[in-house]
């Protein structure tokens, strides 16, 4: 087979994929052993056609996908591929950019240029502010609190690039209760510790108390770096981060905005309330798989000083031909050197959707997620955990006299086998509950509709079986 038929046939298993996905169980339907046994195997000596390597991993990693790029897709804060972003995928791929330097990649380069711009304005940060696009939120909150170790402590006097941290002032680092894990990571592989953190005690919903962080900072004057949160990863809530930044500048600090999803509530005019003040603060990190839905992998790390960022970051070598003519190298705002060119689908989805369809595709999927809380709502023995500010919901089944937590438990494993839609479980404030978020642009009423029957038909179905009363 051509080169041509290959990709023709590729396409061909790519969109019978696609046009799946509305009728596909969401969940994999194979195990780890069939797995292996359909994917292992000893290496051969001598390689297969093409075509042959095609159409049997197409086949054999069939039951092991899961349609997390379908509507009713509803785990770990993922979100789908919206068609203009899948499409300049595939082109990134054929055109095998380097996307590190202007030098590999000129059109990557000005592509990740113009969409940097977009995305600052859209989520009203500052023009200045410099952009990395990275792997995912990880990333991006790695290449944030980077450039918030380099600033916090050449403002005291260290160059922590030349000199490391071994001597250096000690760096307070504080955090709220509710702090996703990949913030104390991101400590972790910046010498930072995860154990040293600081901690300031949240509300109810999540939020971080900024009266808890006044006294955490009372008689601290070192260099000083704040972690907040632009949607809790549980309950979709906001940290203060207006007024924590007033309280952190205050004595000189730096203030890093965990926005994987909830960033995205600054481009709707209905949701910004949220994020008031955000603007505010030195560092952004965001993930434009979560609800741009651009196709994995799409971190974004945004920093107000440039200079910061740049020279934690950046490297020189004498074989770089690096810019010196204005161009952007790439390279400079994030950790990699030879990188994938995400910027295409980046641009891509953004030209596609334009400031509106922004705004609607978060606006929808907070809409769709309130219809999903009070369809489950509505039902005895089903209480909803949080307040449905953004697109999570926190489910918890509770039958008359049972034991909740082993109840939910088995709910959403019942769930989870059925295949009508798919969501994982959390522990929240002591208790089991099934988390559901809606972040996918494909997802519609119908979805939520079938997908809460689905549901409570589970919690009927385990009451059954329990012999107990039905939630």
């Amino acid at each position: 087979m051509s080169d041509g038929g290959l990709l023709d046939r590729t396409a061909d298993l790519a969109r019978h994929f696609l046009h799946s996905l509305p009728d596909r169980p969401v969940g994999a339907r194979a195990d780890l052993p069939s797995l292996r046994r359909a994917l292992g195997g000893p290496l051969p000596a001598a390689g297969a056609e093409a075509a042959a390597v095609i159409e049997h991993l197409a086949r054999a990693a069939d039951p092991g996908i899961v349609a997390s790029a379908g509507p009713r897709y509803f785990g770990f804060v993922i979100g789908g591929s919206l068609p203009a972003a899948l499409a300049a995928d595939w082109l990134a791929a054929a055109w095998d950019q380097d996307a590190g330097l202007y030098a590999c990649g000129p059109a990557a380069a000005v592509v990740e240029e113009v969409a940097a711009g977009w995305l600052l304005d859209l989520f009203g940060l500052p023009p200045e502010a410099s952009v990395g696009f990275v792997t995912g939120g990880q990333m991006a909150n790695f290449t944030g609190l980077a450039a918030a170790r380099h600033a916090v402590l050449e403002r005291a006097g260290w160059d922590v690039g030349e000199d490391g941290l071994i001597g250096a002032p000690a760096v307070d680092v504080v955090a709220g209760e509710e702090a996703h894990v990949t913030i104390l990571t991101s400590l972790r592989m910046l010498g930072l510790g995860s154990r040293r953190v600081l901690r300031v005690a949240a509300d109810r919903q999540g939020r971080m108390r900024p009266d808890e962080l006044r006294r955490v900072l009372a008689g601290r004057e070192g260099p000083a770096i704040v972690c907040t949160q632009a949607g809790n990863v549980n309950t979709g809530a906001f940290d203060p981060v207006g007024e924590i930044a007033d309280i952190v500048h205050e004595r000189g600090g730096w203030v890093h905005v965990d926005g994987a999803f909830g960033l995205w509530a600054a481009a709707s005019a209905g949701l910004r309330r949220h994020v008031r003040g955000v603007e505010r603060a030195d560092s952004w990190a965001t993930d434009g798989h979560k609800w741009l839905n651009v196709p994995y992998d799409c971190g974004i790390a945004i920093v107000r000083d440039a200079a910061a960022h740049k020279a934690a970051m950046t490297g020189r070598a004498a074989y770089l031909v690096q810019s010196s003519g204005g161009e952007r190298d790439p390279q400079d705002w994030t950790p990699e050197f030879s990188r994938r060119a995400r910027g295409f689908a980046v641009y891509a989805a953004l030209k596609s959707l334009g400031r509106d369809g922004v705004a609607d595709l978060v606006e929808r999927c907070c809409r769709l997620a309130r219809r999903m809380a009070d369809a489950l709502a509505g039902v005895p023995g089903v209480r909803i955990l949080n307040e449905v500010v953004l697109n999570q919901v926190l489910a918890r089944f509770e039958p008359a006299g049972g034991d909740g937590d082993a109840f939910t438990k088995a709910v959403i494993a019942r769930v989870q086998r059925e295949g009508t839609c798919w969501m994982a479980g959390t522990r929240w404030h002591g208790m089991n509950a099934m988390r559901i978020s809606v972040s996918n642009w494909s997802t519609t009423e119908a979805d939520i509709d079938r997908s809460a029957e689905a549901i409570l038909a589970a919690a009927r179905a385990e009451a059954a079986q329990q012999g107990g009363s039905k939630p």
